[in-house]
């Protein structure tokens, strides 16, 4: 049943609920981040040359008394680099070959049941008292496997709550709260952790070559570990406290009936497991002795600035594939090597929209750094914060409000921060503040807003699954339930980061809170 025949939204609209209407018919009206990425390449060839014409110059922070002026995109220069350079520029989008070189071992891993049943298996093991902070954990922890933890775990806990007697739209809620919400959130780093820092070293390396060399995708690494507990503890707070005392007593008809993993799965979890521990000593021989081949010289961090620090894509390929491999082949859904390969031409096939969308954006991202003005607009931008006045926690909360307001709009993590990037990390660097910071910060306010965006794309697969329990859930019921989790997430992730700068301490390896060039 559509939302619009359930009278009592239609009677009574609060003024947050119209403004979430607002929300949802502005947020249709945009265009597919495909086209969006073509209309942003369009309007900085504009914009190069009205600047140019206007003579826009600033100091080259690399070369001093060096001058950087706008490159006129639209000149003849401009045009023949255009046409030329369009290919490079899909090839040489920072975040493509990192993303598609870790999905072959995520879809491995996804494709061959190992996602599935080691999420079940967990979920299932822990007791009934812990089963909510059970639930948040193993959705947050989904995302290692990017995108399959939206289709796992929000029908399994409501599955599991309703067998325990509880309301299955709350245990349905808080899995998306963890899946969605805590999305930047993990123990290990995923498939967004490359994706996201090839376009912050981009950006970062306008206004410091050098110190762009250095960093690595691990820069928000014991960050993320430190955001797991937090928003498990949030999240199982919010759910047990507000979510299912509102929903109240569920009265529906459906009982969930939990279906146990098989003795074949258990085993191939066992053998999954052992070989993950086996490749991580294996590959920790590279680098933790001193004749380790991949140890780095540095007497200091020989482990942080590293050969295997730089292959930690690679890395993720293997630990993510081996135990796919073990457990497909002891499952036997991996019989031969032609089903290996159709798993992994599978995942490459879903990421199809991706391939696309990082040609376009790929256009957006070179077309900026051609013309100069993600250099000119980052030194202008940080210029004028200075002469404001406005620096250190105003600039960071203001930058938290502009990507979580822009998040209810733009749901893909790479597409905003692909427009995102160029612009806010120079800022952020011209005030002082680190380019992992500015990462950092882009995570949180972007992870606790996907939840309550219907353009969010998985937001009505989400809803389909709870008219399984409520045949009258609508976009308005899905998004007051989840506005608490939303709320609460961004608030203690805020007083977190902020709890983060004022300590100092690193975020990653070899990522600290300040630049310093």
């Amino acid at each position: 049943m559509s939302e619009e025949t359930v009278d009592p939204n239609k009677k009574r609209r609060g003024l947050f609920q119209r403004f979430l209407d607002v929300v949802e018919k502005a947020g249709n009206r945009l265009p597919h981040p495909i086209t969006l990425f073509v209309i942003l390449a369009l309007i900085v060839m504009v914009a190069s040359a009205i600047a140019s014409s206007f003579n826009l110059s600033v100091e080259d922070p690399v070369e001093p008394g060096e001058t950087v002026e706008v490159f006129n995109l639209l000149s003849g220069e401009g045009i023949a680099y255009i046409f030329s350079s369009m290919v490079d520029n899909f090839i040489m989008f920072p975040a493509l070959g990192v993303v598609l070189a870790t999905m072959i071992g995520i879809g491995v891993c996804e494709r061959s049941g190992l996602i599935s049943a080691g999420l079940k298996g967990f979920v299932l093991s822990i007791p009934n008292r812990l089963i909510t902070a059970g639930l948040v954990f193993a959705a947050i922890m989904s995302s290692v496997a990017s995108d399959a933890g939206y289709v796992v775990l929000p029908p399994l806990g409501a599955v599991i709550y309703a067998a325990l007697g509880r309301h299955p739209i709350a245990g349905l809620a808080t899995a998306f709260a963890g899946v969605s919400g805590g999305f930047s959130a993990n123990l290990l780093l995923s498939a967004t952790d490359p994706m996201l820092g090839e376009l912050t070293m981009a950006a970062a390396a306008t206004i410091d070559p050098a110190y762009a060399e250095q960093m690595n995708i691990a820069m928000n690494w014991w960050f993320i570990i430190a955001s797991t507990f937090l928003l498990t503890i949030v999240g199982t707070w919010v759910s047990e406290k507000i979510v299912e005392p509102r929903l109240g007593e569920y009265k529906g008809d459906y009982r969930g009936d939990l279906e146990r993993l098989k003795p074949i799965e258990k085993k191939g979890l066992v053998y999954a497991v052992v070989s993950v521990l086996i490749s991580a000593g294996l590959m920790s021989l590279l680098v933790v002795p001193e004749w380790g081949p991949m140890r780095g010289d540095d007497p200091e961090m020989p482990i942080v600035n590293s050969p295997f620090m730089d292959s930690l894509v690679v890395v993720m390929l293997l630990l993510f594939l081996i135990p796919g491999l073990v457990y497909g082949i002891i499952t036997r859904e991996i019989r031969n090597d032609k089903d290996v390969a159709k798993q992994m031409s599978d995942t490459m096939a879903s990421m199809g929209v991706f391939i696309v969308l990082a040609f376009t954006a790929g256009q957006f991202v070179a077309f900026f750094n051609e013309s100069n003005l993600d250099l000119i607009m980052g030194i202008y931008g940080g210029e004028l914060l200075t002469s404001l006045n406005i620096d250190g926690l105003p600039v960071i909360i203001g930058f938290i409000f502009i990507t979580a307001l822009l998040n209810l709009f733009v749901g893909s993590a790479s597409a905003k921060w692909a427009m995102m990037a160029p612009v806010f990390v120079p800022i952020m660097m011209q005030t002082g503040y680190s380019p992992e910071l500015a990462q950092a910060v882009y995570r949180v306010s972007d992870s606790a807003t996907n939840i309550i965006t219907p353009l969010m794309t998985y937001f009505a697969m989400v809803i389909a699954f709870a008219q399984k329990y409520d045949k009258k859930m609508g976009i308005g019921t899905l998004i007051s339930t989840m506005v608490p989790f939303s709320i609460f997430f961004l608030l203690a992730w805020t007083v977190m980061i902020i709890a983060w700068i004022f300590l100092g301490v690193e975020l990653g390896p070899n990522a600290p809170i300040y630049y310093e060039p």
